[in-house]
């Protein structure tokens, strides 16, 4: 039995420990929470008390890498929320202080639609991916799909973008229905990332879009010899041939499928991208993500398996996310330089 404990008691610690619950071989020991209040787990004052194999911490970011620093000082493993440090001089101080000891609970490549598209992307239907285009997600998250679909790694990066604002109507949040009906002003946030090597970005994103189901979730991958568009691939089928080939997820649950609710497979073709390494839980597509990176966690800790998504790679994601907000705030391109996790 491996254990974690949680620091903080907020929205994503919640999720995290309803996710903890359904994984065999994982469990939490309670939570760190500065004032005392009923949980669901025992409460602890300091981590000072805590013995376990891991922490998460769960906490608004820019209490995140003092945190992280305690825990490592005391020897203990980290699995931080994201972003781990608010700031440039954060993520520096944090890396000089914690480095290859912290890990970061960034999921999004995780989610069962983006690893079925990537474990397509390399399979090299498309060649060498080029350029990523995300319209979803925020900030880290975003760059986090951008550099992984690219391969793209520490280099200086180039950043130019602008903001707009219109109005939107806003129905959902992450309470659930909002009950709006009449539109507020939403901004817009519109760059370019030039990674180096041919390799590119353009990062699109509207307030709230993560949970705005009035706007639709974009990913297009650009590569030599094709192109994915969310759940659909043009690619070069063999001499004078084009080809268009869809990803198909495979959902159980629908119509007379009796076998209940839950996602399946991703394939495209013959090839299945990727399955379900959960079935029976019927989770949703974060619930998935999340229960990997605590599985790859825990086996990490215990050295059975790989660093899940190291500080190194997160704090990177963060440093082109800041720039990406410094060049829309100051309207000038901002070039990132090489760092020490590099």
């Amino acid at each position: 039995m491996t254990s974690f404990a949680l620091v903080g008691f907020g929205f994503r610690a919640r999720t995290l420990l309803r996710v903890a619950a359904g994984l065999p071989g994982l469990t939490c020991v309670g939570a760190v929470v500065r004032s005392p209040r009923e949980l669901p787990v025992p409460a602890f004052a300091s981590l000072a008390e805590v013995a376990a194999d891991f922490v998460v911490t769960a906490v608004p970011r820019a209490a995140n890498p003092a945190v992280i620093e305690e825990a490592v000082a005391r020897g203990l493993p980290v699995l931080a929320e994201t972003p781990p440090a608010p700031d440039v001089a954060g993520l520096r101080a944090l890396w000089a202080a914690a480095g290859d000891s912290v890990q970061v609970a960034e999921q999004y490549l995780l989610m069962p639609a983006h690893a079925a598209r990537l474990a397509a992307v390399r399979s090299g239907i498309i060649g060498t991916p080029t350029q990523v285009q995300v319209s979803s997600t925020q900030q880290y998250h975003a760059v986090s799909l951008m550099r992984g679909f690219l391969g793209a790694g520490f280099g200086p990066a180039t950043v130019r973008a602008s903001r707009t604002t219109a109005p939107l109507v806003d129905p959902l949040d992450r309470g659930g229905w909002t009950g709006q009906a009449e539109p507020v002003a939403a901004t817009t946030t519109i760059a370019t990332i030039d990674f180096g090597d041919g390799k590119s970005g353009l990062y699109d994103f509207t307030d709230n879009q993560t949970r705005n189901q009035l706007r639709f979730r974009r990913l297009l991958v650009r590569g030599t010899h094709g192109e994915l568009r969310d759940d659909e691939i043009v690619h070069l089928a063999g001499p004078e041939a084009i080809a268009v080939s869809p990803i198909r997820r495979r959902q159980s649950g629908h119509d007379l499928d009796l076998n209940g609710f839950d996602t399946e497979t991703f394939t495209l073709g013959r090839d299945v991208l990727h399955r379900n390494p959960f079935p029976g839980r019927r989770w949703n597509d974060d619930e998935i993500a999340t229960a990997t990176i605590l599985t790859r966690m825990a086996d990490w800790v215990r050295g059975a398996g790989p660093a899940p998504y190291p500080l190194a790679e997160a704090a990177q994601d963060q440093l082109i996310a800041l720039a990406i907000e410094r060049a829309a705030d100051r309207d000038e391109t901002v070039t990132t330089t090489g760092e020490a996790w590099g």
